[in-house]
């Protein structure tokens, strides 16, 4: 019986957090903690128990991003090109945040008590002001960037979320090419990846 009882609450956590994950994804974190339990199948009060907090449901939920995040810090430093380092960090970060909505509004500080995010969210800061840095020094990137710039495109990237869920990938591709060229000191106007259909009905204007 004990084994069982423990085998059910597992079961109950991992359902939780992947209503969670799929809730956050869709909708964002202001979803309601009761729409999370009603989709998990569980009762309120299990869930509470659980998690007591959306605070620790979030933090538990994006354990995954978080650690991906931090991933793609490290890569994007220990690459040799400045330039190249700097539009790493920011294609990928742009590919993490258009794949979870919940996820970017929780990075932007919507749990501001959460320490896990607050670490990684000054990792990540510090480690974009160094790539900056580099990039300056370098040549590539316009002198006049500050961090509030990486805020800024974010913000406007949180857009993306209410395009179709299998444009998002597309759309986030040709946003993280418009930032890069709009961030370059001397812009080389490469080609843009395929525009993703975003309005059907207003095809072929331009």
């Amino acid at each position: 019986m004990p084994h069982s009882l423990r085998s059910d609450a597992r079961d109950n956590r991992e359902r939780i957090l992947d209503a969670a994950r799929t809730l956050f994804a869709e909708e964002g974190v202001n979803v309601p903690m009761r729409e999370i339990a009603r989709r998990a199948g569980v009762g309120p009060a299990t869930l509470y128990r659980r998690f007591p907090t959306k605070t620790i449901l979030a933090t538990e939920a994006f354990a995954e991003q978080t650690h991906e995040c931090h991933a793609i810090v490290d890569e994007c430093l220990a690459e040799p090109d400045p330039w190249r380092g700097f539009c790493l960090m920011l294609e990928k970060t742009f590919e993490l945040h258009a794949s979870c909505r919940g996820f970017t509004e929780a990075f932007m500080s919507a749990f501001p008590d959460a320490i896990d995010f607050a670490a990684e969210r000054q990792y990540a800061l510090q480690a974009v002001a160094e790539l900056a840095r580099r990039a300056k020094r370098s040549g590539d990137l316009r002198p006049d960037f500050v961090l509030d710039d990486l805020f800024l495109v974010l913000m406007a990237h949180r857009g993306i979320a209410a395009a179709p869920m299998p444009a998002r990938s597309a759309a986030s591709r040709r946003f993280a090419r418009l930032a890069i060229q709009a961030f370059r000191a001397s812009p080389a106007h490469s080609p843009l990846p395929p525009v993703p259909r975003l309005t059907p009905d207003m095809t072929n204007i331009l």
